[in-house]
């Protein structure tokens, strides 16, 4: 986990988050850091495809989480992990199946920088905003920000990765709308 991630994920929990809840961290092992302290007091799971450090759920199938119940989160989030997933928009439509209405969700991935293969040996994508917007609207998400965190990148370190961040929200449902 690098400088740079951390305080994005600090910036969406600050400007957003205003009343503790559950939260889910998506590809949550503990490899070089957690977001696990930002979210002290809050019912914070981690989820991941293979058991370690931080990890309180395995899920036996990447895109299909039978092990998480729909509709049972407040908010999720996701560092470094959505590079390594293959399909990441199976990913993203189980986020929305398991938010619940007016849940939030954070994505930070690499916009950039080497090579780097997580624990199943796979390093496939890297995302600029529009990207990560995209995958948010194909699972009826709505898009709140999409950006470069340019602003964070302080040294060296930080700066090969440059930060895609996506915040979104699953919409609350309003009866008799269409298209939500």
């Amino acid at each position: 986990m690098h400088g740079s991630s951390l305080e994005n994920m600090k910036r969406f929990r600050d400007k957003y988050l205003h009343d503790k809840g559950t939260v889910l961290d998506i590809g949550s092992q503990d490899i070089n850091g957690t977001y696990k302290h930002l979210f002290k007091g809050w019912n914070y799971k981690g989820l991941d495809v293979c058991p370690g450090s931080n990890v309180d759920i395995v899920v036996k199938d990447a895109y299909h989480w039978t092990e998480v119940e729909s509709s049972s989160y407040d908010v999720v989030i996701s560092g470094q992990a959505f590079e390594h997933i293959e399909f990441p928009w199976l990913t993203i439509n189980e986020v929305a199946r398991v938010l619940k209405a007016g849940g939030l969700c954070c994505i930070i991935a690499p916009s950039s920088g080497p090579i780097h293969y997580a624990p199943e040996g796979k390093d496939c994508w890297r995302f600029l905003p529009d990207g990560l917007a995209a995958l948010a609207v194909w699972a009826k998400l709505e898009v709140l920000e999409s950006y470069i965190g340019w602003e964070s990148i302080k040294n060296a370190e930080d700066d090969q990765w440059k930060d895609a961040v996506l915040i979104c929200r699953l919409r609350p449902y309003t009866p008799g709308i269409v298209g939500i």
